[in-house]
């Protein structure tokens, strides 16, 4: 065994044995859920029995998890730096666990737009939390306050358009796939008024 592989076994035996105890579990209780012998899983989570294939997959499924994710290595780019809007006064960083997603900061500086034509609707879902400020999130026909600290989901299929209230706002908001594509297919008229790009 190389010292790669040797670091990988270790490392899924002790994702193993935390995913275990944040459920709360014993070992008798994983092993009833997974089918195996409390023994086994003892010298599974103590290195002393051999990581089998069959065994990480029932082991995965107990723990809700995936297979991918319980041997998933650690990444050495940890770190992100996003990709600066500077004529939509937003940054972007993309999601690595799931490539549909991306995250958004956005300075807002004028209302929303009072003419409902420049409210987006599209397929996909938007969460949104405000850093600072007060927004104003236009939903349909309804109009809802979104102060410093709250948050905000939707699905973008209703009609919506974001912009501050009393002052500039500083919003975080994380995309879908579909929301995404929805906001960049807009164009740049009434951006400056939604919390993406």
């Amino acid at each position: 065994m190389t010292q790669e592989e040797g670091d990988l076994d270790g490392l899924v035996r002790k994702r193993i044995r935390a995913l275990r105890r944040a459920q709360g579990w014993s070992l008798d209780e994983l092993a009833a859920r997974a089918h195996l012998s409390q023994s086994t899983l003892s010298r599974i989570e103590n290195g002393q029995r051999r990581l089998a294939l069959d065994q990480l997959v029932i082991l995965a499924r107990a723990l809700d998890t995936t297979l991918d994710q319980l041997v998933e290595t650690a990444a050495d780019d940890v770190i992100i730096s996003p990709t600066i809007d500077a004529a939509r006064g937003s940054m972007r960083w993309p999601v690595k666990g799931d490539p549909g997603m991306s995250v958004v900061r956005q300075r807002l500086t004028g209302p929303p737009p009072d003419d409902p034509s420049r409210m987006r609707a599209h397929p996909g879902r938007e969460w949104l939390v405000v850093l600072s400020g007060t927004a104003v999130l236009l939903l349909g026909h309804r109009r809802f306050r979104v102060e410093t600290d709250q948050a905000a989901e939707f699905p973008t299929m209703m009609p919506h358009a974001l912009g501050a209230e009393g002052g500039p706002c500083d919003v975080l908001g994380i995309f879908d796939r579909d929301a995404r594509r929805g906001h960049q297919r807009g164009g740049d008229d009434g951006d400056a008024q939604t919390a993406s790009g």
